[in-house]
């Protein structure tokens, strides 16, 4: 039985279940952890400032601008969703994807 996916296509729309890591040494994309994507930013986790971070690095890393991101819910959480729209490029824990 094969874990449930931390993202799936809407169109062309990606939708990732995210797990954040406030705080963390350095921006980076972890390991997938259940049916979510570890993401650790540097930013800490006040006011929504972390998600805030966290998008601009999502942005660069799929190749959208940060407004090609929207966080469907889990702002204030380390729990949440995003859609990026059209992304460029899919980081390695993607695997070999199809883009849409």
């Amino acid at each position: 039985m094969s874990k449930p996916p931390f993202f799936h296509w809407d169109g062309e729309t990606l939708v990732v279940n995210i797990l954040g890591k406030p705080s963390a040494k350095q921006d980076a994309i972890g390991k997938p952890k259940g049916h979510q994507l570890k993401v650790s930013v540097t930013a800490a986790p006040v006011a929504g400032k972390a998600t805030d971070h966290m998008v601009r690095f999502l942005a660069d890393e799929f190749g959208v601008a940060a407004a090609d991101i929207e966080v469907v819910f889990g702002r204030m959480n380390v729990n949440k969703q995003l859609r990026i729209k059209a992304p460029k490029k899919l980081p390695a824990v993607f695997g070999q994807q199809e883009m849409f």
